[in-house]
Formats: structure tokens, C-alpha cells, sequence
């Protein structure tokens, strides 16, 4: 198999015009400012429209710029920082949980997650939908997958779904006694439902976060949460949750 050296291919011209207007924004203007047309600024760095475009989706795609139709192109406010270590004696919906508990459901899980979870392939879990809020702006949904027997004690009333329903999930979900928590992260595209969700395209970046809950020597609940990529950045506990970051 033929070997490439990294350092001989040429770098893309849209890629280094991308660090020019990083430069750019850093230096000339100030958070929420409109940047000049795509004439002006194709004249400014002497490139063509087309190439000046693949920097500006890069730089949308990296955070540092927000295309709104009617106001144009501006330069976007540092991410946000989101903590996602939360006190790992902690179950979802905790009294000082960030999320808002939405609608609740049965499905089959992805593959993925019945995995994780020791379910056979097609069995059905209950699904509580979940939403992050960070000032004013959904930052990320999540799908909190808990099999029925991890909440043998859910009312019948409450069988029918709804926002209800998940509350009651997650009551019963307290019951038992967290024994660990297990927690990845890793870049993804947004599905349909969480790109709706989080006002974005399907197939933005985002963060995915895969939780496993774990209780009575086995796996009590496994959360995939889906954070916007472009707003915010996540921690782990060393800084104050919600504090701004650089971007």
C-alpha cells in the first residue's frame, strides 16, 4: 500500500482564506456585527465567490459565524459552556438537572442501544425525550432509553405517554441505587427529529454524549444526548456550568 506525505499536499485555498477571516474576526470585529457582502469581501481577499463561500460554511460550521436570512452574515458570540459531569451519584432529573422532561414513549431501541442496555434486538424500552436549555436556546436533546424492568413500579395510569408519563419514569428510576456512571463523546451529524429540535439542519455537527446508567450490577438506563456543536462546548466539571467560554 502507497504511503502519502501529509506536508506535500497542497492545502486548499478555501482552508487557508478560513484562517485569514478567523484572523479576521478576532481582530476586527466585535460580536454580533455584520460582515460585508460576498462581493466586498471576494474583492477584499482577491478570491473567487465560490471559495470564499466554502471558508464562510466552514466558519458557520465551526461556530465562529451565524447566517441569518433577512440580516445576513455575523459574527457569533463565544460558545457556551455546558457541563456534562454531573455528580455521578446523580440520576436524570435530579432536582438541580438541567433538562426539561418532555414527552415519553415506548420503542425498540437502535441497535447501539440495546446493546448497551442487554435488551434483545426489537424489544421495547420506555423513551423519555428530553431538552437543554442555555440562555433562552435549546443546546441539546436527548432520548433516555430505560427498560420496563428497571421501573417495575410505573403506575398504569400513566401508560399512556406524554411528559407525564416520562416524570413518572424517571421518579421510579430514583428508586433504585446509582452504582456508576459510563459516559463517551464523539462527533455526529443531526438526525431529522434533534436537528428540529435544536433549530439547526439535518446534518449539522453536533456532540453526541452516550450515558450508561448503572444500577443492581447491570445497566439501569442509557441517555444519548445531542449538543449543538456550533453554540456550545462541553465540560467536565472544572468549570461553573453556563459560563461562557472562548470560542
Amino acid at each position: 500500500m502507497g504511503t502519502t506525505q501529509v506536508d506535500a499536499v497542497p492545502e486548499p485555498k478555501y482552508w487557508h482564506l478560513k484562517t485569514v477571516l478567523s484572523d479576521a474576526l478576532d481582530s476586527e470585529f466585535e460580536v454580533g456585527e455584520i460582515l460585508p457582502n460576498e462581493r466586498e469581501l471576494a474583492a477584499r481577499f482577491g478570491v473567487a465567490r465560490a471559495t470564499l463561500r466554502q471558508a464562510l460554511e466552514q466558519l458557520e460550521l465551526e461556530g465562529r459565524l451565524q447566517r441569518r436570512r433577512g440580516v445576513g452574515t455575523t459574527v457569533a458570540p463565544p460558545r457556551f459552556g455546558v457541563d456534562v459531569g454531573p455528580a455521578e451519584d446523580s440520576w436524570p432529573g435530579a432536582p438541580d438537572d438541567a433538562w426539561q422532561t418532555g414527552d415519553c414513549e415506548d420503542v425498540e431501541p437502535p441497535a447501539p442501544v440495546a446493546r448497551l442496555l442487554g435488551e434483545d434486538a426489537g424489544s421495547p424500552v420506555h423513551s423519555v425525550r428530553r431538552t437543554r436549555m442555555t440562555h433562552g436556546q435549546p443546546v441539546a436533546t436527548e432520548l433516555l432509553y430505560v427498560p420496563h424492568a428497571s421501573v417495575p413500579g410505573l403506575p398504569a395510569i400513566e401508560a399512556a405517554g406524554g411528559s407525564a408519563r416520562g416524570r413518572a419514569v424517571l421518579r421510579e428510576l430514583h428508586r433504585l441505587e446509582l452504582e456508576g456512571q459510563e459516559r463517551t463523546v464523539e462527533l455526529g451529524s443531526a438526525r431529522a427529529d434533534d436537528a428540529r429540535q435544536l433549530d439547526r439542519l439535518p446534518g449539522a455537527p453536533v456532540l453526541v454524549v452516550t450515558t450508561r446508567y448503572l444500577a443492581r450490577g447491570t445497566t439501569a438506563a442509557v441517555a444519548v444526548s445531542t449538543y449543538r456543536a456550533d453554540t456550545c462546548r462541553l465540560t467536565f466539571g472544572d468549570a461553573q456550568p453556563g459560563a461562557l467560554m472562548a470560542g
